[in-house]
């Protein structure tokens, strides 16, 4: 009984201390914001919501602790599902699904040689360029090569 007490008291605590390390993502309209104040370098995870593969790197890469941490220190996230309905007003233009089912944003960011593939993982630097697109699976230890690579060499 001392035990299921102990762990009625204690888990709200552990259940806190699991949200205060979770990934930090934003949407385009924030990212427009918050680049102003405090720019930085940006992951776009471009998806779709039938891709087991995307939901692999979501599940595992994303929620790796050395990632996380990484990402909500040095970068701004954004997911990008290429099936959304949704407009998207970035940086003084409007985004919209075309009629080929895939978002005007995730064909610029994702598209390579004419063609997506989902997932794909665009790393835009400061000033919302694209630096690098690696399209498919990327484990922890590749993104974390990836993302050290666009950290000041100092750090």
């Amino acid at each position: 009984m001392k035990n299921i007490f102990f762990i009625l008291l204690l888990g709200p605590l552990f259940n806190f201390a699991q949200e205060t390390n979770k990934l930090n993502v934003y949407s385009f309209e924030e990212i427009e914001k918050i680049q102003q104040q405090n720019p930085k370098p940006l992951l776009v995870f471009v998806y779709t919501d039938w891709c087991k593969i995307c939901f692999g790197m979501k599940k595992t890469t994303f929620q790796n602790e050395e990632i996380r941490a990484l990402l909500n220190a040095e970068f701004y996230v954004v997911f990008l599902n290429a099936e959304c309905e949704k407009e998207i007003p970035f940086y003084g233009k409007l985004f919209k699904k075309n009629r080929a089912g895939i978002h005007q944003l995730a064909t610029i960011l994702a598209e390579k040689n004419k063609q997506i593939a989902y997932p794909t993982t665009i790393i835009l630097n400061k000033e919302c360029k694209i630096e690098k697109q690696i399209q498919g699976f990327i484990n922890s230890r590749n993104l974390k090569t990836l993302l050290d690579s666009f950290l000041p060499k100092n750090q």
